[in-house]
């Protein structure tokens, strides 16, 4: 108890912490309102400014657009996921020259920008006569090729984080590979795993936004777009408002439903039936003459 009480901040320590927090607070405040202000003297919270959202036209391209941006995040995050998980089986191989050959192609694929990846599928590959790749094909291939290569380092550290103990205990009581995978590492990785793979599902959302430049017309064209019509006095600033809010909607919507998983995860009754190092060892049949 004298180790519990001892580390409890004394009335000078509450009162300094107390003090920090008010300067943060005044301080962050202080901040936003000298944003607020100088938004202010410049016209963007005039009516003029925030007239082009007064039409249900524009909130139906915003709708298309939102649609667009989840299309392209959906199929990314899917094809991502799959390609990760094939590019992690590929690096856990017991074959040396096929995990080197996979480890090689997941540092290629993690090193390349998304963005040059959008760009050579779009510009490059027409060149080469490849005049499949539209604007669409082209955002989903970049994200799911470049988040798989990240993906593929998460599944390997998860599943390497198991206690090596788990996969013993199974291999000796006649499991094999595939089977300790599925019933043994991969339902105790998974739940460590779930907080980066929704941060990197996250990055998979927000990378969609760099399909503008290959004219991929998603919720960040469309703000270009609305924020640079002289007909309405440029509303850069209420456009990017606008389309950042939403992204922020979806991310957080995103940061639900990861909660809700990770939830569901701790208190299903499938995760207690993965028994620990020592459960799995006492069905080790004992040697023959003990």
């Amino acid at each position: 108890m004298s180790s519990v009480f001892s580390d409890l901040p004394g009335p000078r320590a509450v009162t300094r912490n107390r003090f920090l927090a008010v300067i943060a607070v005044v301080t962050v405040l202080a901040v936003l309102g000298f944003i607020a202000y100088r938004l202010a003297i410049s016209g963007q919270f005039s009516e003029q400014k925030w007239r082009v959202f007064s039409y249900p036209q524009v909130w139906e391209q915003i709708g298309a657009a939102t649609v667009r941006t989840l299309s392209a995040f959906g199929l990314g995050s899917v094809f991502s996921l799959c390609i990760g998980f094939g590019l992690a089986l590929g690096r856990m191989s017991d074959n040396p020259w096929i995990s080197r050959c996979f480890a090689v192609i997941t540092e290629i694929l993690r090193a390349i920008p998304v963005l040059v990846l959008m760009m050579i599928m779009y510009y490059g590959l027409p060149v080469l006569g490849q005049t499949w790749v539209t604007p669409f094909t082209a955002v989903v291939t970049a994200v799911s090729v470049y988040s798989g290569a990240v993906l593929a380092e998460v599944f390997r550290t998860g599943v390497d984080a198991v206690p090596r103990g788990q996969s013993e205990a199974a291999y000796a009581i006649g499991f094999r590979k595939t089977s300790v995978m599925r019933l043994v590492l991969l339902p105790q990785a998974i739940r460590a795993m779930l907080p980066v793979i929704v941060a990197q599902m996250v990055v998979v959302l927000k990378d969609t936004a760099l399909g503008f430049v290959i004219t991929y017309q998603e919720l960040l064209y469309l703000g270009k777009l609305v924020g640079s019509s002289a007909s309405y006095s440029s509303p850069i600033i209420p456009a990017a408002v606008v389309v950042g809010s939403i992204y922020i909607c979806l991310c957080l919507t995103l940061a639900g439903i990861a909660k809700y998983l990770e939830v569901r995860l701790r208190t299903s009754p499938k995760s207690k039936d993965v028994k620990p190092p020592a459960d799995i060892a006492g069905r080790i049949p004992a040697p023959a003459g003990k």
